[in-house]
């Protein structure tokens, strides 16, 4: 590889040919995309990155051969021009796809999903990493677009501050001192090598490993898809019939008529409505047992544009769903759960045994300009269907709690993640068990690395929490190893456990989450005296079943909870597979470097450490002196004879 030369010699100005940008191009590629990786949002989240990435860096070259393209800016201190000219259109194409895009204005590169490349069937993520890469890639999550490339710029192309200030302007950055004053903030992790991080695995788009994605969402896909071309296909045949055969309508029923199941499904009058009872005596109470409440279950012109609405939805209605949530019409006459007034909205719930569905529109309106939620509940249950979101404004969440939480004084309140020492504060609710507004954990978008109070709702044993959805998710706490599995967050040791793991519940949100468990599976004496680390799992599960996530969280005396291991869809620490191993490099007061490694779930007969570190050692735990930067595998052996990899 050609190296990107340095001198003290400056030019302005520099006019590059496509050719010369097109080497430059093929030669520095691995490094492009890796730049352009580290700077896109990751709210695009890993796989659309890494494809994003590529089809950046393919898409920097000018369009016509032969043409004579100006680098902007001059390359400095030497630079190749064509590498210059390639990487300065790089940045601007990763910073444009992270400005927010006006109501008219058309989707800029990069906002959305790349033509080219595309890969089938396939989700591509680079490599996992050590703590302080998955600590880094926290922190350059916190900061904004020219933050990031502020950051990037500095460290992985070894620029001055002159020299980002002038790339960042060139980029359309309109306050580059901002952004070179915001990457200032963010803290390398103590022991890391400063620039070594960002050419770590963990941030290499060009070296990836590949899962499949959702199987059962993709094989609904499919059918759908072919259900639809045979609809074209039948449409486009009865259209071609000559003029002799059925009318110009053909054997259609007529408007909002085709069949019996959708006209019911439009007629209030036939909307089911439990009664106020019925929660007491039913098999396993859920959504299909509350009531219906509120001051205007009996507005007929209400509850028929909701339910018109939500069978065909117009382009002026914002339509949001949970992952893995169809957004269709109901198969027939849906339960009524709420209809009224909630702050400036007119809002009503409807459940049709697999959604709830959110109607609101402004108070007093027809239904123009309104907001249709779907969010998936089915098997719901006692414990899961506590609360639905009524409505969201400033920040602030009212709730419609179940109708077995009681109104006594000590039935709702709202308790504070971080605090768990406190007294949780009583929860007002009407007639209707509507709650008052309650501030919501994700107004401000926390981050792990700034998140100053989490609130939660105690209802009744259950402790729950919004994380954006219309159903508040389920926190539980212990092992799901013991008898019984998890059990309710009811006492100060559990809420404890749950105050250093409450701020990492920002990264589950929006992802459609029925409930998130804490466990701790170790507790581990440090080397030199350094006293005793406590190693936690945290695990949220889905309404649809798929798609959890998993969390390896490490805490030292004195220090703050470290995540070490992290996956997605993994079975680890679950039901199916209780059973966890994690591992992390820890320097001790002394200066000392160790390899820890903790195993939880039972059955483990030893740890065995490989690779940069080598020690074993019986039973759960693993202490072994390493240097600093070593890279460990740790595995464990089980009494039946089996091995436990780490958590990835």
């Amino acid at each position: 590889m050609r190296p990107i030369t340095r001198s003290t010699h400056v030019e302005q100005h520099a006019v590059v040919d496509v050719e010369q940008a097109e080497a430059a191009l093929i030669e520095h590629y691995p490094r492009l995309v890796r730049l352009g990786y580290l700077v896109l949002p990751p709210a695009l989240g890993r796989n659309r990155r890494v494809l994003t990435a590529h089809a950046l860096v393919q898409r920097a070259l000018p369009r016509s051969r032969g043409a004579e393209v100006a680098a902007v800016p001059g390359p400095r201190n030497g630079d190749d021009p064509g590498y210059a000219y390639v990487r300065q259109q790089v940045l601007r194409a990763a910073l444009e796809a992270g400005r927010p895009r006006g109501r008219w204005q058309l989707p800029r590169p990069g906002q959305l999903p790349p033509l080219l490349p595309q890969v089938w069937g396939l989700r591509l993520f680079p490599r996992s990493g050590g703590a302080d890469e998955l600590a880094l890639d926290q922190a350059l999550a916190a900061l904004s677009g020219p933050g990031r490339a502020a950051y990037v710029l500095r460290a992985l192309e070894s620029r001055t501050d002159r020299d980002v200030r002038r790339l960042l302007t060139a980029a359309g950055v309109a306050d580059p001192g901002a952004a070179l004053a915001e990457a200032d903030g963010v803290r390398v992790p103590a022991g890391s090598r400063d620039a070594a991080l960002l050419e770590s695995v963990e941030f290499d788009p060009c070296s990836l490993q590949a899962r499949p994605t959702d199987l059962m969402r993709r094989r609904q896909h499919t059918r759908a898809a072919v259900a639809a071309a045979a609809a074209v296909v039948v449409c486009g045949t009865l259209i071609g019939l000559p003029s002799g055969g059925w009318g110009e309508d053909g054997p259609a029923a007529p408007p909002y008529a085709q069949n019996a199941a959708a006209e019911q499904a439009l007629d209030p009058a036939r909307l089911t409505r439990v009664s106020p009872t019925a929660w007491k005596s039913a098999d396993r109470p859920g959504f299909a047992a509350w009531p219906a409440r509120g001051s205007r279950t009996g507005d007929t012109a209400l509850l028929r544009r909701a339910l018109a609405v939500w069978a065909r939805p117009g382009s002026s209605v914002q339509v949001t769903t949970t992952p893995g949530t169809p957004s269709g019409p109901a198969a027939g006459p849906p339960q009524l759960l709420f209809a009224g007034d909630v702050d400036a909205a007119t809002v009503v719930l409807l459940h049709d045994g697999l959604r709830v569905v959110r109607y609101a529109e402004s108070k007093g309106g027809t239904g123009g300009g309104a907001a249709l939620d779907f969010a998936r509940v089915d098997a719901a249950d006692e414990d899961s269907a506590t609360a639905v979101v009524l409505g969201r404004t400033d920040g602030n969440v009212r709730y419609l709690t179940a109708p077995w939480v009681g109104d006594g004084a000590g039935d709702a309140s709202v308790r504070d993640l971080l605090k768990p020492d406190a007294a949780g504060q009583p929860l007002h609710r009407d007639g209707d068990g509507v709650t008052d507004a309650v501030r919501s954990p994700l107004a401000g978008q926390p981050t792990p690395n700034d998140c100053r109070s989490w609130p939660a709702l105690q209802l009744g044993g259950h402790l729950v929490t919004d994380l954006g959805e219309l159903v508040p998710a389920r926190l539980t706490t212990g092992s799901p190893a013991a008898s019984g599995g998890p059990h309710d967050v009811d006492g100060a040791t559990p809420r404890g456990e749950w105050a250093h793991a409450a701020c990492h519940l920002a990264t589950v949100r929006g992802q459609g989450v029925r409930s998130v468990n804490v466990w701790q599976f170790a507790t581990q004496p440090l080397p030199g005296g350094g006293g005793t680390a406590e190693w936690s799992c945290t695990r949220a599960e889905t309404w649809r079943g798929t798609g959890s996530r998993v969390l390896a969280d490490f805490r030292a005396p004195s220090a703050p909870v470290t995540v070490v291991a992290r996956a997605e869809g993994s079975p680890a620490c679950g039901a199916r597979e209780p059973r966890v191993l994690a591992g992390v490099l820890w320097k001790s007061h002394g200066g000392a470097w160790y390899a820890l490694a903790a195993a939880g779930g039972g059955d483990v007969v030893s740890l065995t450490a490989t690779g940069g570190v080598h020690g074993s050692a019986p039973g759960p735990l693993l202490a072994v002196p390493a240097a600093q930067g070593a890279q460990a595998k740790v595995a464990a052996r089980l009494a039946g004879g089996g091995t436990l990899g780490p958590l990835q």
